[in-house]
């Protein structure tokens, strides 16, 4: 029996680097815009995930993220900056998973830049609330699994695919060091 890999007539496998991951990051996560924030990396601590909103990925490829400086994630990321992030964009590609590091960052100016009004919901005295703790994550590396053309073109290659009983998949994946 063949693998899936082996029955595949087009190249499915591109590794990105640098600028190019930084790309791939950026596109990923504008669709996703949520991701699981998992902290206590290397303890394994199973409670140490929750989602969390991306407010910004910059053209360093860094995440921007807003947190409460009093919940269990900021104390998380204070004792062990190790994270993974894991986003979904869409039932069918969009995957994305990172590693790196988060770091609270104090900077007045870069919170009015990720600053909008419906946070408010979350940090009832706006912008001047204490509680505000932003959050950069800087990633070491990843890992994507996309589509080349999109979900529909994905989809009309499968139905093909399938009616022909030849793997005509669409996919992209592969790893991502920054």
């Amino acid at each position: 029996m063949n693998s899936i890999n082996r029955n595949q007539p087009e190249q499915n496998r591109e590794n990105l680097s640098n600028k190019d991951a930084i790309v791939k990051i950026q596109e990923l996560v504008k669709k996703a815009q949520t991701c699981f924030f998992c902290t206590a990396v290397p303890k394994g601590n199973p409670h140490g995930v929750r989602p969390m909103n991306v407010r910004q990925v910059d053209d360093q490829g860094n995440l921007w993220f807003l947190m409460a400086n009093d919940s269990h994630a900021a104390q998380e990321v204070a004792s062990d900056p190790a994270v993974k992030l894991f986003f979904q964009g869409s039932p069918h590609s969009d995957f994305l998973h990172l590693v790196g590091w988060a770091a609270i960052v104090t900077d007045r100016s870069k919170l009015q830049e990720l600053w909008e009004p419906v946070l408010k919901a979350w940090f009832t005295e706006g912008q001047d609330d204490p509680r505000i703790a932003i959050v950069r994550v800087t990633p070491t590396e990843g890992y994507y699994w996309d589509t080349k053309h999109g979900n529909f073109v994905a989809g009309i290659k499968m139905l093909i695919g399938a009616a022909l009983g030849k793997t005509l998949d669409d996919s992209i994946e592969g790893k991502l060091r920054v």
